[in-house]
């Protein structure tokens, strides 16, 4: 109960002291705090044992998602697993702070998959203190590695001398916030965005995928094409809550994790947000990710039960026509029964869909 309640003061320090809002721009972020973030974010003696590095699981190379395309990430020990894919963390930073829309009847923002983060800020102590991650003991454990660090004296020399820990880790967690809504994480180059400015022509199979995108494949609904208010750039994603039918994955290595982690074993089931807002409703509901990259972050959904695009946008197509192709639901509860499940594209059109979301990857070349 003691170490619970520092936790939480803890959090609520990361909250309050932090350097930055979550809406600022990208664009004007001062690039020695983007300099600091993107050392601690490539520091692999973090971990216990050292080794894991936020980049371990969230390479720039797969646009910030697991870097050999894992169903579910291992932890720092090399024995430990979670329960979830590990989420591509470009363009998901702009997400807002959770709220509940009323209309709608759905949460929006939030981070991480579950939405159980308020803010970027807050957010970055969860996997350095998971044990199933990068498995520190305490805060004041990250905060004695970062003291050691090469790069603490420039951190104390842009932010100050902190005098305590919470103050250290408030600095730690505006960098790395810092870094995460930087250019370099959110570069918004895809063949997408060239278009978007006149540069460069779609092909035929791409201009009849985004026209598929927005009227019959549906997924503009959830995945929109409008700027946002904060970057002026398209996310394709309005940070919404959904759960879309997707099947358990029977291979995912947190059901044969020990009973003191996983209690239920093979009868585990993920509730997303409803097991964070603690409301029946919205069980096996999970935050809208953005398709941007979403070519080049396989495997997808939250527990990485499908390995191509091309699977999904199929599962997306026929998932209620009881092909025999898809298992049921992991939660049969709240599931979107109107947005997916019978699209009736052909074949031509599920291909040209999938030619229009490669256009969504970053660091776009002829």
């Amino acid at each position: 109960m003691k170490n619970l309640l520092l936790f939480l003061l803890f959090i609520l320090s990361i909250i309050s002291i932090s350097c930055t809002d979550d809406q600022t721009s990208y664009v004007s972020i001062p690039s020695e705090k983007i300099a600091i973030g993107k050392s601690i974010f490539f520091d692999s003696d973090l971990s216990n044992p050292i080794g894991q590095a936020c980049a371990s699981c969230h390479s720039p190379e797969k646009a910030f998602s697991d870097p050999n395309n894992n169903s579910i990430t291992v932890g720092a020990n090399g024995t430990s697993f979670g329960s979830r894919n590990a989420p591509s963390l470009s363009y998901n930073v702009f997400s807002p702070k959770r709220y509940y829309n009323t209309v709608d009847e759905t949460f929006i923002g939030g981070i991480f998959l579950d939405g159980r983060s308020e803010s970027l800020q807050e957010q970055f102590i969860h996997p350095m203190l998971n044990p199933l991650e990068m498995n520190n003991s305490s805060a004041s454990e990250v905060a004695s590695k970062i003291r050691n660090a090469s790069y603490y004296s420039t951190l104390t020399g842009v932010y100050g001398q902190p005098n305590s820990d919470e103050i250290l880790l408030s600095y730690v967690a505006d960098a790395l916030s810092k870094f995460q809504k930087s250019s370099e994480v959110n570069s918004f180059t895809s063949k997408f965005d060239y278009v978007s400015r006149g540069l460069l022509q779609y092909t035929d199979d791409e201009k009849n995928g985004l026209t598929i995108f927005k009227e019959k494949g549906k997924c503009a609904q959830c995945h929109i094409l409008d700027g946002d208010e904060n970057t002026g750039k398209v996310l394709f994603t309005d940070f919404s809550y959904d759960n879309i039918g997707v099947p358990r994955n029977a291979t995912n290595p947190f059901y044969s994790q020990p009973t003191s982690v996983n209690p239920l074993g093979t009868n585990f089931v993920d509730l997303g947000i409803g097991a964070i807002t603690k409301q029946p409703q919205h069980n096996g509901k999970f935050k809208v990710p953005t398709l941007r990259n979403i070519a080049i972050t396989s495997p997808y959904f939250h527990n990485g039960s499908f390995k191509t695009l091309k699977e999904v946008i199929h599962f997306y197509n026929v998932r209620d026509l009881k092909t025999g192709e898809f298992a049921g639901p992991e939660l049969n509860q709240n599931v979107n029964n109107d947005e997916l499940g019978d699209l009736k594209l052909t074949p031509k059109e599920e291909l040209q869909l999938e030619k229009f979301l490669e256009t969504l990857t970053d660091h776009y070349r002829k």
